[in-house]
């Protein structure tokens, strides 16, 4: 994380802010597919973007006026006129956590062994190049947002990425998605959320939404309920965009790689790769080698070796 340019860090923050605001507009129908321009402008007559607009304004006006907990307030008041619209239903409210198969890894030694077997070196290396840097922008992002950075350093991150890699492995072991930081937790950041404390409570709210796992994915079928959140903290964390230098080329492409490449690849670790290859090569060429740190180079190849190679 240290030697990541501040350019770099710039740039993934404000690249996180529109992947997310993409995703909420996406998932809205705000921005719909289009077969020849890839995207195009969503059918505002239909129920599902004019509830998320409606939810957007909503939202926007409370930020306006400052009122605390805005975003949350909006998610309540779109989920109440989704109810009363027809477009939410409720398949229960309360169930006992399960999981479908249980563990699906119960001997670590012989998950090593397939590895060796079937030749799969080059899997688990993607997936531990994309998880870190998915892991480190995400962090970046949202401590940046936060305002914890330190003279443009992240303080003990080691606990954090610690962290995470546990998240990572125990959600493997149990075959779900990784538990791991996620760009999602920049809309507590932006309703306040800044401390341990914050932490610890949606720690403890993640444990008692396992008992109301149909309610919530009663919720999360509705797109409109949380897309304005999205598109909201997306202008949050765009701001950062501000502190780039825009005025030497060799700083300003690699950060714009990274903030455009983040939304239209649908991956953070793409973006921070696309622009570590660059960073390097346009430092080179203008005879600035010594200005960059010799984990850049090394993750500048093995970022290329992987897009070429592994990114199937």
């Amino acid at each position: 994380i240290t030697a990541i340019p501040d350019n770099l860090k710039h740039a993934i923050s404000a690249g996180i802010g529109l992947f997310i605001a993409f995703i909420g507009l996406r998932l809205s129908g705000i921005v719909a597919d289009h077969p020849t321009n890839l995207v195009a402008l969503g059918d505002f007559t239909d129920p599902k973007v004019a509830l998320t607009l409606i939810g957007l304004i909503i939202t926007i006006i409370l930020m306006t006026l400052n009122i605390q907990g805005s975003i949350f307030i909006g998610i309540v008041i779109t989920a109440l006129i989704a109810y009363f619209t027809g477009q939410l239903h409720f398949n229960g409210i309360a169930a006992l956590p399960h999981l479908p198969e249980g563990a699906l890894i119960t001997n670590p030694i012989t998950s090593f062994n397939d590895v060796i077997n079937y030749g799969l070196y080059g899997v688990v290396f993607s997936f531990l190049l994309v998880m870190l840097f998915d892991t480190t922008g995400a962090l970046l992002g949202i401590v940046r947002q936060a305002g914890l950075l330190k003279d443009g350093k992240l303080e003990k991150p080691g606990s954090a990425f610690f962290a995470d890699s546990i998240g990572t492995t125990v959600g493997a072991v149990f075959g779900t998605s990784p538990t791991a930081a996620s760009v999602e937790s920049s809309a507590g950041v932006g309703a306040g959320g800044k401390t341990g404390l914050t932490a610890l409570t949606v720690a403890v709210l993640f444990l008692i939404t396992a008992f109301f796992s149909p309610l919530i994915g009663s919720l999360s079928d509705v797109a409109a309920i949380t897309a304005p959140s999205l598109i909201i903290v997306g202008c949050f964390m765009i701001k950062s965009i501000s502190d780039i230098n825009w005025h030497d080329f060799d700083e300003a492409f690699p950060a714009f790689l990274v903030i455009v490449t983040m939304p239209l690849t649908s991956s953070i670790a793409n973006g921070i790769a696309l622009g570590f290859i660059a960073y390097p090569i346009m430092k080179i060429a203008k005879g600035k080698i010594r200005e960059v740190h010799p984990f850049v180079y090394v993750f500048a190849i093995l970022f290329l070796y992987q897009l070429i190679f592994l990114a199937r």
